[in-house]
């Protein structure tokens, strides 16, 4: 299994901590995020990886590198003049990546997710994406993801329109490169909002979701990076428990 990891983003709501460093590179408890979610994709046997770049790459590529020091094999795909989002951002990279199936991971997110059975469940089913959900309990804060009883996406809702009975997306997820064909190339789309409601239009079932139990750690604001970073220190420091999928 292959892996592109979204890195291309501004991270406008983490600044002014991204003015000079993009947001994977923030160091959570000492170290870049997306160092994390790397050595976590290699334990669990992803090792070729593809991650996309626009703002401020070299604050990226200087600390991954080609990926060999974390047992893993990184290429990246450039996204320029314009920013591509993340729709346009996988079909960009999918000549890169060379595969008909592949994991796609948020590069702000850090998670214990157990992969094998998200992969699992989207080869079993008929789906052109399946989405990694844990319930929402911060309907307030996130946005939900609405789904039939089997598993069948029936659509996104804004954090003003979501309730107890949505699901939240935590970054990860499996796709087909059908998913990302039609779309014309280097022309900026969104995956949710945009995307994959007209894949849902279009077919029942090709969007899909498997609810976890996984933990995640979203880092899209300031108060969610110290929040984060202090819970990860204390972690690290053996001061509250720890599950060695995440470190």
């Amino acid at each position: 299994m292959h892996a592109l990891i979204l890195a291309a983003g501004l991270g406008t709501r983490l600044r002014p901590l991204t003015y000079a460093i993009a947001k994977p590179a923030l160091p959570v408890a000492g170290e870049p995020i997306v160092r994390r979610i790397i050595r976590w994709l290699a334990v669990q046997g992803v090792t070729e990886l593809v991650i996309n770049l626009h703002y401020l790459p070299h604050t990226v590529t200087e600390i991954v590198g080609d990926g060999s020091d974390l047992g893993a094999s990184v290429r990246y795909s450039w996204e320029y003049p314009e920013i591509l989002g993340s729709g346009g951002g996988p079909r960009q990279a999918l000549d890169i990546l060379g595969e008909d199936t592949f994991l796609i991971v948020n590069g702000d997110t850090l998670t214990d997710l157990n992969l094998r059975g998200l992969i699992d469940a989207h080869t079993a089913a008929d789906a052109l994406v399946t989405l990694a959900l844990v319930p929402n309990r911060e309907p307030g804060k996130y946005g939900g993801v609405l789904m039939e009883d089997d598993g069948a996406v029936t659509r996104f809702v804004a954090r003003h329109e979501a309730g107890d009975d949505s699901y939240h997306f935590i970054g990860v997820q499996v796709a087909r490169a059908e998913a990302f064909r039609a779309l014309p190339p280097r022309s900026p789309a969104r995956s949710i909002g945009g995307l994959y409601d007209a894949l849902i239009a279009a077919r029942r079932g090709s969007v899909r979701g498997v609810v976890t139990e996984a933990e995640f750690f979203d880092i899209g604001t300031i108060e969610d990076y110290r929040r984060t970073t202090a819970l990860w220190e204390k972690r690290e420091a053996g001061r509250s428990p720890n599950r060695d999928t995440l470190s």
